[in-house]
C-alpha cells in the first residue's frame, strides 16, 4: 500500500520493491501475481471501516469515472477512448468509481473497470488479461447501478447520490427513487422532463425563465476565491397522483464568466417537497465537482456548510 500510495512514476514491481527498501521485487511480484487473496472480501472491509469512521446519516455517495493513459495493448479494458484525465480520447482504460463523503471526510469505497465492446466479444484477448468468461459488457451507468447496489445492501448511510452527465439517464434515477434516495444527476440541455403535458427541453426552459428566477451563489473557493455562479430550479409535475414527500426538480448553473465556453449546466433533482431542503442539491452539485465547466476544474470536497437559496419555480403552475 505504501508503494501504490508513493510519489514513483512507475509503479511496476522492480519500482515498488525500491520504493519499499526492499533487497529485490520478489516479494512485491508474489503478492500480485501468486497470492491467494479476494479482492471483492478486502473491499467489503475496507467499506466497514470508511463506514465506521466517517459515516453519519446525512452522507454522499459519488459516482464518477477516470481514465489511466497507457501505452500498451495488453492492460484489461485498455483502448482508445475519451479519458477525463487527458481530456480528450487516448489509448486508456477507464474506471468507474464509488466516493463516500460526509462532514468528517471522504474515501472511494468501490470501483469497477470499464470494458469497451471490442474486448468483450473478443474471449481470446480477454482470457490472455484473465478477464473470467462470464465478465460481458457493461456500461458505466450499469456498472455505478451495481456498485450502489453493493453499498445500499451495507446499509451505507447516505442521503444524497450525485453523477455527472453519464448517469443522468432514467434507469438510474429509477433505481435510486425506489431506494429513497435524494439525487443529484447532471443532464444535457437536450434532455426533456414533461411540463404540462409536454415533453420540453432543459435548456429551452432555462431560456424562458425571467432574470428574477436566477440567484448568484458560491460554488465554493477557488485559486481565485469564490466561484460564483447563477443558480435557478425548477418544481416538475408530480408523475404520478400518489402522495410523496419527495419531489422532482430542474437544478440549473449559470456562469458569471463571459469567456466560459459552457454557460449553463442543468441537473435532476429528487428531493423533499421543502425548498429549504431542496436546496440542499445546490450545495451537493458545487462541492462535489456535478457540473463541470472548463473554466474551473473538479474537486471533491466535504464541508459542513449548506448554502441558503431563494425557493424554486414551480413549473406545473407557472409554465
Amino acid at each position: 500500500m505504501r508503494g501504490l500510495l508513493a510519489t514513483v512514476e512507475r509503479k511496476n514491481g522492480w519500482q515498488l520493491a525500491e520504493e519499499l527498501g526492499d533487497p529485490n521485487a520478489h516479494g512485491v511480484q508474489r503478492l500480485l501475481a501468486e497470492a491467494e487473496w479476494d479482492e471483492e472480501a478486502v473491499r467489503d472491509d475496507w467499506r466497514a471501516y470508511v463506514i465506521e469512521h466517517l459515516g453519519e446519516a446525512g452522507g454522499v455517495l459519488v459516482v464518477d469515472e477516470t481514465g489511466f493513459v497507457k501505452k500498451g495493448k495488453k492492460s484489461a479494458g485498455v483502448a482508445r477512448q475519451y479519458s477525463g484525465t487527458a481530456g480528450r480520447r487516448e489509448n486508456s482504460q477507464i474506471g468507474v468509481f464509488l466516493l463516500y463523503a460526509s462532514t468528517k471526510g471522504y474515501a472511494f469505497i468501490d470501483r469497477a473497470l470499464y470494458l469497451p465492446e471490442e474486448w468483450t466479444v473478443d474471449r481470446v484477448r480477454c482470457r490472455e488479461a484473465d478477464i473470467p468468461d462470464e465478465v460481458g459488457f457493461a456500461t458505466k451507468g450499469e456498472l455505478a447501478q451495481q456498485m450502489l447496489a453493493r453499498a445500499f445492501a451495507a446499509a451505507v448511510p447516505a442521503d444524497w447520490v450525485p453523477g455527472d452527465t453519464i448517469y443522468g439517464y432514467d434507469e438510474l434515477r429509477m433505481v435510486l427513487e425506489k431506494q429513497q434516495k435524494n439525487y443529484v444527476l447532471a443532464v444535457p440541455e437536450t434532455h426533456t422532463v414533461w411540463v404540462q403535458g409536454r415533453q420540453q427541453p432543459v435548456g429551452l426552459l432555462a431560456a424562458l425563465l425571467p432574470q428574477e428566477a436566477w440567484v448568484v451563489l458560491s460554488a465554493g473557493e477557488g485559486s481565485k476565491g469564490s466561484r460564483l455562479y447563477e443558480w435557478a430550479w425548477l418544481l416538475l409535475p408530480a408523475e404520478t397522483e400518489a402522495p410523496s414527500m419527495h419531489a422532482r426538480w430542474v437544478l440549473m448553473r449559470r456562469s458569471l464568466d463571459p469567456v466560459c465556453v459552457r454557460t449553463t449546466s442543468y441537473g435532476q433533482v429528487l428531493a423533499s417537497r421543502n425548498t429549504a431542503e431542496a436546496s440542499k442539491a445546490v450545495f451537493v452539485a458545487s462541492s462535489l465537482g456535478v457540473y463541470g465547466c472548463p473554466c474551473s476544474s473538479h474537486q471533491v470536497i466535504a464541508s459542513t456548510s449548506i448554502v441558503a437559496t431563494r425557493s424554486g419555480t414551480n413549473i406545473s403552475e407557472n409554465g
